[in-house]
This record gives structure tokens, C-alpha cells and sequence, in this order.
């Protein structure tokens, strides 16, 4: 059986203990083992080379964040704090949250169909006076 092997059974406060202990000894020799302990995965770092997954581009760390946000918010799985209040206070919050960013999206699209509207009667106010005539349902003739 090999040494690696033989450590893992115990876990990683002996990765941790030896990897201490090759700092102490020799620090090249620490960050190597440290080096190896990040790059083998044994320490549970699951991010370790997220972008270099295939299939995996630059932009996706963004969508891994969300889905991490989902899972701690409530989306399917949520971890519990062990305090029922925090949770309440926090699904409350989030709730909210959520229901204001909805209000906000709709808030920004009515805002866009009001600004679309005003270019539209603005042009068709323009071309009204560039053909001579009204052709808008808002334009006005002029006064006087």
C-alpha cells in the first residue's frame, strides 16, 4: 500500500498535520505538498480548475454562482442554519427580494414602452411636418 493511500484512510487532518510539518521542516518542500494537496482534489476544493473543464467556458462561472445561490435560497435544496428564526428571516428576505426585483423588471419595461412611444410620436410628428400634415393621432395642427 502506498504512503498517499495510507494517509487518505486517516483523512485530512493528516494531510493537514504533514503538510504543517513540511513547512516547518523545509518550506519549498510545504509548498509543494501544498501545491499537491490543491491540485489532487484531497482537500475538497471541487473549483479547482473550473475553467479548464471541457465544456466549461469563461462565462459560466457566473451561471455556477447562481446555482449555488439557488440551492442556499431555497431552490430545490436548502441548507439549514439550525436556527429556525435566521431561516424564516432569511426565506422572508428573500422572498422579498425577489418579488422587488420582479417589480423592478416590469417597472423597466414599462419604461421602455413609454420611451419606445415617445420616439414613435415624435417621428411620426416629424414626418407629419415634413408631408405637410398631421398623421399622427397626437399631432396637433398648428395653431395660428
Amino acid at each position: 500500500m502506498n504512503i498517499a493511500a495510507t494517509i487518505d484512510e486517516i483523512g485530512k487532518p493528516a494531510w493537514i498535520a504533514l503538510m504543517v510539518l513540511s513547512f516547518i521542516v523545509y518550506w519549498p518542500l510545504g509548498l509543494a505538498m501544498l501545491a499537491f494537496l490543491l491540485w489532487s482534489g484531497r482537500m475538497g476544493c471541487r473549483h479547482y480548475g473550473a475553467g479548464a473543464a471541457p465544456g466549461r467556458g469563461p462565462g459560466r462561472w457566473w451561471q455556477d454562482a447562481e446555482g449555488a445561490a439557488r440551492r442556499w435560497s431555497g431552490g430545490g435544496y436548502a441548507r439549514s442554519s439550525g436556527n429556525w428564526a435566521f431561516d424564516e428571516y432569511r426565506t422572508e428576505t428573500l422572498r422579498r427580494l425577489e418579488q422587488e426585483q420582479q417589480e423592478f423588471r416590469e417597472y423597466l419595461e414599462r419604461l421602455r414602452h413609454a420611451k419606445d412611444k415617445a420616439e414613435f410620436d415624435q417621428f411620426m410628428a416629424e414626418r407629419g411636418r415634413r408631408n405637410g400634415g398631421p398623421t399622427g393621432p397626437d399631432v396637433q395642427p398648428p395653431q395660428g
